[in-house]
């Protein structure tokens, strides 16, 4: 191990590193990160950096709530992990960081564990899974305004991207030079949004390029005298950025999603797999959409996923199947609508796998798919069908997520009491104060 770390760190310096920063994403989605002289890379890497207790409790505020089992007493250890290190530009090498205790084993406070869990827990299943993620962000002028707030923003427009071709196409290159080859980017809906699709990776390699894609968009961004917005509401009234996360798993090679008997061709495990999720997903929106503004993303007729159902290219569910067509090279898979670009990825990810787990495990039944757009139904129709919205309120978001064993045990109990208590703070913040200003680049890299 030594010798690997210290050869992976020669690589990183002969590359031509001067510093390396180690990254993480905490509970509440918001990326964070400590910086080391090229000299230090290896000790980086096997000792890592102090980080109070504390760190798996900051808010978005940066408040920090104090509990029993986390206060100003103890300390963790961020730790570089060299195989995810790349030099992104003018020296400056970056890499995702692992949370250990001061023995040196893996934290029950470290986010990239708990997804890391689920992918082995379903492996002994014998169960693979893929994982791609949509990144939708907000492009502001220097001062924090919209683009197109004064010429117009039309969705999915040429002309506008135009403008920003070369900012597109130095993301593009950059990635790709980092060894992520993005499979799409194009402006959006809302004033200045762009999205950029992330091809499918094992969990965490995908997870881990959600970090690295925000990082290399924010370090372009402000190449060219513009900021990017991850918030998931980053005007008051506009669109809001969602971070759609698509789901296929296979066993001994063979797609689950597709060729089996159940609803939409899917197997037998496909189909509790889906119901697990649709079962726990309200639980899980405290982490999935839980920030303090994530509530006016979440409502029907807004294509978020508000409803808790699944279908066939329904894009008001909040499961969206993808049927094996010829337009969908992949193959059979299913987009998680709700999850927003608040959350951390490690966690968003890793509650999907494990409550998709729990479901094979307990052959969850799933409920027949959803062909319409659920507000057409009438309320006997959704109550028949078991299709309600999503919670959107903190109250709402907060209590499921406090009762759910589920999600208590895919996160672990120790990090499920510490994003309990950082989304309990964050729903005491100030209402009065311009929270989309406050908070519009706080989940940015």
């Amino acid at each position: 191990m030594s010798d690997q770390i210290s050869e992976q760190a020669t690589r990183l310096r002969d590359s031509g590193a001067r510093t390396l920063t180690g990254v993480i994403s905490d509970s509440g989605g918001v990326m964070r990160a400590k910086t080391v002289p090229a000299g230090r890379i290896e000790s980086f890497a096997r000792h890592g950096m102090g980080a109070s207790l504390t760190w798996p409790q900051f808010c978005v505020d940066n408040a920090v709530p104090l509990t029993p089992e986390v206060s100003v007493i103890g300390d963790l250890r961020l730790t570089a992990d060299l195989d995810t290190a790349r030099v992104l530009d003018n020296g400056i090498a970056w890499a995702v960081a692992d949370v250990r205790d001061q023995d040196g084993e893996r934290s029950p406070y470290c986010w990239r564990d708990v997804l890391r869990r689920q992918v082995d827990a379903l492996a002994a299943l014998g169960i693979d899974a893929l994982v791609g993620h949509e990144l939708e962000f907000a492009l502001t002028d220097w001062e924090g305004r919209p683009l197109g707030d004064e010429f117009g923003w039309p969705c999915y427009g040429a002309g506008v991207y135009s403008e920003l071709a070369v900012f597109g196409a130095e993301i593009c290159e950059r990635l790709t030079a980092a060894g992520v080859v993005p499979e799409q980017i194009h402006a959006e809906y809302g004033l200045g949004q762009c999205e950029m699709s992330l091809p499918p990776r094992d969990p965490i390699t995908s997870a881990d390029n959600v970090l690295l894609a925000r990082s290399i968009i924010g370090r372009v961004a402000r190449e060219h005298r513009l900021r990017a917005s991850f918030s998931p509401v980053p005007f008051a009234g506009g669109s809001g950025n969602g971070a759609h996360l698509h789901l296929s798993m296979s066993r001994a090679g063979r797609p689950l999603f597709s060729g089996g008997d159940a609803a939409e061709g899917l197997t037998s495990e496909a189909a509790s797999a889906v119901g697990g999720i649709l079962a726990g997903l309200p639980s899980a929106m405290a982490i999935l959409a839980g920030t303090v503004v994530s509530g006016e993303r979440i409502h029907a007729g807004g294509w978020s996923g508000a409803w808790a159902c699944w279908g066939t290219e329904n894009r008001e569910a909040a499961l969206r199947y993808l049927a094996p067509t010829y337009g969908n090279p992949h193959g059979a898979n299913l987009e998680v609508k709700c999850v927003d670009a608040g959350a951390n990825p490690y966690l968003s990810s890793g509650l999907v796998l494990g409550l998709a787990r729990k479901g094979i495990e307990d052959a969850t039944p799933v409920p027949a798919p959803v062909a319409v757009d659920p507000a057409d139904l009438s309320d006997a129709e959704r109550s028949a069908a078991g299709v309600a919205l999503l919670p959107s309120t903190a109250a709402d978001r907060l209590a499921g997520f406090e009762a759910s064993t589920a999600v208590r045990e895919i996160l672990g109990a120790p990090l499920h009491a510490a994003a309990l208590a950082m989304r309990r703070h964050e729903a005491t913040i100030d209402a009065a104060q311009d929270l989309h200003r406050t908070f519009r680049f706080a989940w940015s890299a």
